[in-house]
């Protein structure tokens, strides 16, 4: 059995091991693999694993003996998996194995852009406070989470991890999901129509997958419909918000900040216009990568492998 891991360096950079695959075959790892290299090295393997490297349907014609392939994360956008399916190509992926991860940095990025600590902290590095006639001095405004509404735009595992840690800080939360009829609540979560968690908002969180309907579903409009003062938070997909209008809402002043984790190129290319636009927290789509979570991704990838050699395969999307 030939396994090969195309771009395994994001899962373990090192300190994890592919140790738990190789009792199911011959296992061959990649830290990367550019696209014009992805067919010589799949061909002959019949499990592949990918994290980022694209399996279009021109790509997947050319390896006849592939019968499965492993998405090291949740989303699977980057299989084309109807012809997957046609060709007789099982795909799974791992859902839920980030979900403490996420929504720890979705407030990471939350309480930076309310509280900004690196920015005060920058400042007395910079011995503003050694030369300040007052105890106290404040370089932006200042936001308090209580009391606050926080309205979540979907509502799986990670979305209810946060509408959890939201409500121990004392915010009211608002959810919007095409799933509604499956929460009751009593969570403490009011279901609402997206348009209505725009308007309602003092921040919104974005935890839905990227599909046709979501992309740009963050534009000039939904901007527009959200409080003055307001603040998005994208732990998702990069291609959910239109970059442009929101960049156009952070330096016009009517959102007071934006915490992203995702862009619509990772990595960005230099004009980008979220990376100079006015408080914009950005980080290297880090969310999922505590050592943690990678614990468990690399658990349950070896898992799905397991299930699937014994013909009982779990977490198949493409059924």
């Amino acid at each position: 059995m030939k396994i090969v891991v195309l771009d395994g360096y994001a899962l373990n950079p090192g300190d994890l091991s592919w140790d738990g695959l190789s009792r199911y075959g011959e296992v061959t790892v990649y830290d990367r693999t550019p696209a014009d290299q992805v067919i010589e090295r799949a061909l002959g393997a019949e499990i592949l694993l990918t994290n980022k490297t694209a399996f279009p349907a021109s790509v997947l014609e050319q390896l006849p003996g592939l019968r499965y392939i492993g998405v090291l994360a949740t989303g699977f956008n980057i299989v084309d998996t109807e012809a997957a399916k046609r060709l007789d190509i099982s795909v799974t992926n791992v859902p839920a194995y980030s979900t403490d991860s996420v929504a720890q940095l979705v407030f990471a990025l939350l309480l930076e852009v309310a509280s900004r600590v690196g920015l005060h902290d920058e400042a007395v590095h910079n011995g503003e406070w050694v030369g300040s006639t007052d105890f106290s001095f404040t370089k932006a405004p200042l936001m308090e989470l209580a009391g606050k509404t926080i309205g979540l735009v979907g509502f799986g595992s990670t979305g209810r991890k946060v509408s959890e840690i939201a409500r121990a800080f004392g915010m009211r939360v608002l959810a919007s999901t095409s799933g509604r009829r499956s929460y009751p609540e009593t969570e403490g979560v009011s279901f609402v129509s997206l348009n209505e968690l725009f308007e309602q908002a003092d921040i919104v969180s974005l935890h839905c997958p990227l599909t046709p309907e979501t992309k740009d579903l963050v534009n000039r409009d939904s901007l527009a419909r959200m409080k003055p003062g307001a603040i998005l938070i994208n732990t998702a997909r990069g291609p959910v918000v239109n970059e442009a209008d929101l960049a156009d809402a952070l330096n016009r002043g009517h959102l007071l900040g934006a915490g992203v984790d995702v862009l619509s190129t990772e990595p960005p290319q230099a004009d980008n216009p979220l990376l100079n636009a006015r408080n914009c927290v950005i980080t290297p789509h880090i969310a999922w990568a505590t050592k943690e979570a990678r614990i468990r991704l690399m658990q349950i990838t070896t898992n799905n492998v397991g299930a699937y050699l014994q013909g009982t395969p779990v977490h198949v999307v493409n059924a």
